[in-house]
């Protein structure tokens, strides 16, 4: 059971390990690109192409829809950012239960958005836990957990590929044990438990009177999507890449300033403390250019106010 890319890993490396997949869970099809063509998920695309049956339920929670997981019987359910919470009757369609690889430390970041709150509140390490899943939201007994460092220009993307990376192979080792009864569990110590939410747009947007440093995260928190963004001129101003400085004179929040030599970009916007130096830009329907390419191109960038 699983969606993304970042997780097609795991099905590939289930059955490299001759593990037998009787069948593929996933989300449904969704409308993608500028056509809004509906796309099949990643993983649907590598199930089909090695003949695994893909099931795509909108929902586990009615009887018809869990039937042809009970008819499955499974030993074991493999769940990796599936996207749903399994109900106790699709819990209990597998003889040992469901194992879930999730991108955290347990119990910090219980949650949909374990990556992007781990990058956004600045935490300096994180991890990867099997966990044995149960009805609730990430609170299912600990089998294994390992942890890794954040890198300093990691985002949502290159640390959920690593997190998943890491993961795949722990899974792997834990999985045969743990069908055959040989493992115990820990449980987890719920009064330290923290937990992520879906984010709205408004928390995509820049906010020029919080730190460079806050902003930064910010940037790198919803990279590759959906992108933190300003607006210029009426349109959607998408930062891509952007890093903190120490504030080298005073400005207004938002205001667009030019940056000394041996800065990591020519321009940077001024913030509630420090400078955000702009590497990288998307203007709404142009392509994403260097922030230097970008203030050559629009005249009255610099020096002009973006708002918060």
């Amino acid at each position: 059971m699983g969606t993304p890319e970042p997780v097609v890993r795991v099905l590939e490396e289930l059955l490299q390990a001759g593990h037998q997949v009787l069948a593929v869970y996933t989300q449904p099809d969704k409308p993608a690109g500028r056509g809004r063509h509906l796309t099949a998920p990643p993983v649907k695309q590598f199930a089909e192409r090695n003949g695994i049956p893909v099931h795509q339920p909108a929902t586990l929670r009615r009887p018809e829809s869990v039937q042809p997981l009970l008819d499955l019987k499974p030993d074991v359910l493999v769940v990796a950012a599936y996207g749903k919470i399994l109900p106790r009757q699709a819990l209990a369609a597998a003889r040992r239960g469901g194992l879930n690889i999730h991108p955290s430390l347990l119990p910090r970041h219980r949650g949909a958005t374990p990556v992007a709150s781990t990058i956004l509140e600045g935490d300096a390490v994180t991890g990867v836990t099997i966990m044995l899943m149960d009805e609730g939201m990430d609170s299912g007994p600990i089998l294994v957990q390992q942890e890794e460092p954040v890198q300093k220009d990691d985002t949502t993307g290159t640390l959920t590929e690593r997190l998943f990376a890491i993961g795949t192979p722990l899974l792997l080792d834990v999985l045969d044990p743990w069908v055959r009864g040989e493992l115990n569990l820990r449980m987890q110590d719920h009064s330290a438990a923290t937990f992520t939410r879906f984010f709205q747009k408004e928390n995509h947007a820049l906010d020029f009177t919080q730190p460079a440093a806050r902003l930064a995260r910010q940037v790198r928190a919803f990279q590759p999507a959906p992108g933190a963004f300003t607006t210029w001129q009426g349109k959607v101003l998408k930062v891509l890449e952007a890093s903190p400085l120490p504030a080298s004179a005073q400005a207004e929040p938002g205001s667009i300033v030019t940056l000394p030599a041996g800065s990591p970009s020519p321009v940077g916007v001024a913030t509630g403390d420090g400078v955000l130096a702009l590497k990288r830009l998307h203007l709404e329907g142009k392509r994403p250019v260097s922030a230097d390419e970008f203030a050559r191109g629009h005249q009255g960038f610099v020096g002009a106010r973006l708002p918060s």
